[in-house]
């Protein structure tokens, strides 16, 4: 996920608190995790097992190494340190182009292979990348901004099209009104959103129980995708008209799939519906908004 916002409008707030709402850790996942955490010295002493989804956020000044891991004996570095949790990359055209496109493939393998003069090890990469940036270098929307066509463009350009093709949701974060900040209507608390995601993993394990790789919906391969994410003829024209006329890529097809397949699971609905594609369709189209 990326969200795109000016600052101050609460995108790091929103990224830390993701951790609230996911499942807890299966008891598999926190021994994956507690291993990783031990090889780099992060348990706290008396530490046996960790018990809550990790949640790294790495400066943007980190190398390459830091990133994927390294140094003369391969040691994990912050994207096996995030795995089965969040890696949360604030202000991402500020990374290092270079450093930012080395996480392509761990993205999509959920592994990542070092190789150095003391051995070859590959750890483990399954986390769930959240990035915040501004959508111009002073901040504000493209209407809004000073900034002339050529500053924002080069400030977007450092991000490539094929890491922003691995972004599964692009969330606009808006100025947060006055009306809203000094409101007393209650929203959802983490709890109750947490219940519903806990109730959507459930069906996406049974869904899968025969296979123990997959853990959700964003492991399906291409077989689990035709069995479980089959559309009706209008719904599949309209994916299709889609796919034409935002000129997506196969890659996006099929994350756009699974998106919608998840927005299903936490509307308790068996089937995919129009109203599903149509909406994991709006969260792939910010990027065409701003970027074009």
């Amino acid at each position: 996920m990326i969200l795109i916002g000016p600052p101050g409008t609460g995108k790091s707030m929103l990224a830390k608190r993701l951790t609230t709402i996911l499942p807890p850790l299966t008891l598999e996942e926190a021994l994956e995790s507690t291993r990783i955490h031990s090889i780099v010295g992060l348990l706290k002493a008396g530490q046996a097992l960790l018990t809550r989804r990790p949640f790294r956020s790495p400066h943007h000044t980190a190398s390459d190494a830091g990133l994927l891991g390294g140094s003369m004996n391969p040691t994990p570095g912050e994207i096996s340190l995030a795995h089965h949790g969040v890696l949360f990359l604030d202000e991402l055209p500020e990374f290092k182009r270079s450093t930012l496109e080395t996480m392509r493939q761990p993205l999509e393998e959920g592994k990542v292979t070092i190789s150095r003069a003391a051995g070859t090890m590959t750890f483990p990469a399954q986390f769930m990348l959240v990035a915040a940036m501004n959508p111009t270098p002073d901040g504000k929307m493209p209407a809004e901004s000073r900034s002339s066509p050529n500053e924002i463009q080069k400030y977007l350009g450092r991000i490539s099209g094929p890491l922003l093709d691995r972004i599964d949701m692009h969330v606009e974060v808006p100025q947060v009104k006055f009306r809203d900040i000094t409101g007393e209507q209650p929203g959802e608390s983490s709890a109750v959103i947490r219940g519903r995601v806990i109730a959507a993993r459930k069906r996406q394990q049974s869904r899968f129980a025969a296979k123990k790789e997959i853990t959700c919906n964003a492991r399906m391969g291409s077989r689990e995708l035709k069995a479980c994410c089959a559309l009706d003829e209008p719904t599949k024209e309209m994916l299709k008209f889609a796919m034409s006329d935002m000129n997506f890529s196969a890659r996006a097809y099929d994350r756009i799939l699974k998106v919608a397949r998840t927005i299903a699971d936490l509307a308790a609905s068996e089937a995919i519906t129009s109203d599903h594609i149509g909406e994991a369709l709006q969260l792939r189209s910010l990027d065409r908004q701003i970027w074009t």
